[in-house]
């Protein structure tokens, strides 16, 4: 009842629940934009987000049934879409464990050649241009893209779609103290990944929560 009184999507889903056409057509409206968004980063390639997204509307029509007002309607859809992201992953053979091992036994040593690669083309192959806005983003995107599944599900719920700690407990299935060790270590990794693109004035330290530099960080070990 809580849920039905503060929570207008709530209300809209219960109308879905009732074959409501209109209502579930307002939810797609309202929700398909971020979704997209989310897929591109959750899903194994950014060009499946489209068809992710209208797996997620799919499963949220057949199970109107037996939907139930238990949490939040974003945290029950997001719920949704991260098992569609999770099993589109596993369907596509994509893997991204930041530990994993490639084929030829070395540690995704690949990942940083990615990153460069794309830090690269973003500064129009001038290192000592600081990048802006969309090609800023784009970096930190690739980034974000080299965490482990579930620190990058963590992040993008919390970071993107500001889900508290709990919310996003609920949606993953975790308890709130392991969903604030996924997120510590996702930012720990994150500037980790980016520190080096700092270094090179790239990008600036306040664009990635300022991330210290290696010349800072040897300073304070030898402190």
């Amino acid at each position: 009842m809580r849920y039905q009184q503060s929570d207008p999507d709530v209300r809209l889903m219960l109308r879905v629940k009732d074959d409501d056409a209109g209502a579930f057509e307002e939810l797609v409206q309202r929700y398909q934009g971020r979704l997209v968004r989310l897929m591109e980063h959750l899903g194994p390639r950014r060009d499946l987000a489209d068809d992710m997204t209208q797996e997620v509307f799919l499963r949220v029509f057949r199970a109107r049934k037996s939907y139930q007002p238990g949490a939040k309607f974003s945290t029950w859809l997001f719920t949704i879409a991260g098992n569609v992201a999770r099993n589109t992953a596993r369907s596509t053979g994509r893997r991204r464990e930041v530990s994993e091992v490639d084929a030829g036994g070395n540690h995704s040593g690949s990942q940083p050649a990615m990153l460069a690669s794309v830090a690269v083309d973003a500064s129009g192959l001038m290192p000592t241009r600081v990048i802006e806005g969309a090609e800023r983003a784009e970096v930190v995107r690739a980034a974000v893209q080299m965490l482990s599944d579930r620190q990058r599900e963590a992040l993008l719920l919390s970071k993107f779609e500001g889900l508290s700690y709990l919310e996003i407990a609920e949606v993953m299935q975790l308890t709130t103290k392991a969903v604030k060790s996924l997120l510590s270590r996702a930012r720990v990794n994150l500037k980790e990944l980016l520190v080096p693109y700092v270094d090179a004035g790239v990008i600036p330290a306040e664009a990635v929560g300022g991330a210290p530099s290696r010349s800072t960080s040897a300073s304070k070990e030898g402190d």
